[in-house]
């Protein structure tokens, strides 16, 4: 891979279905990039009403999390957004690049507008910070889901406009589908992604630092259904084909040859607690260490901050000289 960008907002908790689904491939990706950024999004996270000293917490928490997943300061550059001011900057710049009604059109917008009474400016314009977060490090490959498409097609839009306005000054990104990670369901309600909003059941997810009676009382108390038959079958046995895709992706192992090893639920309950446990061992063993030393991870972001902010100056200075400003 060239040239990688990928942020996570500090909101909500971290659960398995983050791990397992998209932060474990981050962890392998560092290793394959040409360079890697990964950023906690602290910028985007203020679109919406936040607690001071929450959003601070989490911000923090999040960073330790990411430290003890895997994440390499020596091989990556891990950073928080708000740490180089770039990113606002830039987002300036490219905010006069965008239409209006291009970012009206923008889908996240439109669902989120309609679910609160107060619509934030930033709420409308953040795509463009997102665009900046992208183009700052001269990016070529962005990892993408189905619902960022639409923010990566907008990156290249404004990349290209500001290009043919301006002479070439950015990079223009590709969106590229990161390796399969596996789609985990809430366990109370299997039809639906985990969740970490605060509005989801805590029973139907697994925080990344839910102790390993929690994780095995969760996973017990899974919904499954009444016929106890296990076998792969997502459609008409959701419950079951989570837990199989939990204990799958934990032991890598194909879920549908794990079916054959189950005649009841109660054994894969257990099994699939088990394996939980064991993946995210080392993850918390690491979160602890981390946590007893705040000062360490204050130490590695800034180092982070640094390293992001060499590389984000000389394109926001392109940016500027390009755009007319002295």
């Amino acid at each position: 891979m060239g040239v990688v960008f990928s942020g996570i907002k500090p909101t909500g908790e971290v659960h398995l279905g983050n791990y397992l689904g998209a932060l474990r491939q981050w962890v392998e990706q560092q290793h394959r990039s040409e360079l890697s950024y990964y950023c906690v999004v602290d910028l985007h996270a203020l679109t919406v009403p936040q607690d001071p000293d929450l959003l601070r917490e989490r911000t923090h928490r999040l960073c330790q999390i990411l430290l003890a997943i895997g994440l390499d300061p020596s091989v990556c550059t891990l950073f928080v957004q708000s740490h180089v001011h770039e990113h606002a900057e830039l987002a300036w710049l490219l905010d006069c690049t965008a239409s209006y009604g291009e970012l009206s059109r923008m889908t996240q917008f439109k669902d989120k507008s309609d679910r609160t009474d107060f619509v934030s400016g930033g709420l409308f314009s953040y795509p463009a910070l997102m665009a900046a977060d992208i183009l700052l490090y001269d990016t070529t490959q962005v990892p993408v889901g189905d619902d960022q498409r639409q923010h990566i097609e907008l990156t290249r839009t404004v990349a290209e406009r500001f290009n043919h306005r301006y002479g070439a000054t950015f990079v223009v990104p590709e969106g590229v589908v990161p390796p399969v990670g596996a789609r985990v369901m809430d366990l109370q309600s299997p039809t639906d992604k985990m969740s970490g909003s605060e509005e989801a059941s805590t029973a139907g997810r697994i925080d990344l630092l839910d102790a390993p009676e929690t994780i095995e009382r969760k996973i017990k108390r899974a919904v499954t259904d009444t016929d106890n038959e296990v076998r792969f079958d997502v459609e008409s046995k959701p419950g079951v084909s989570n837990l199989l895709s939990v204990l799958g992706a934990s032991t890598a192992t194909d879920p549908e040859l794990l079916a054959d090893q189950f005649d009841l639920y109660g054994p894969l309950k257990a099994a699939t607690a088990e394996a939980v446990i064991e993946l995210l061992r080392p993850v918390q063993r690491r979160y602890a260490e981390l946590e007893a030393d705040p000062a360490e991870t204050r130490r590695l972001m800034a180092v982070g901050a640094d390293r992001a902010r060499e590389r984000a100056h000389l394109t926001l200075a392109k940016a500027h000289r390009a755009i007319g400003l002295r």
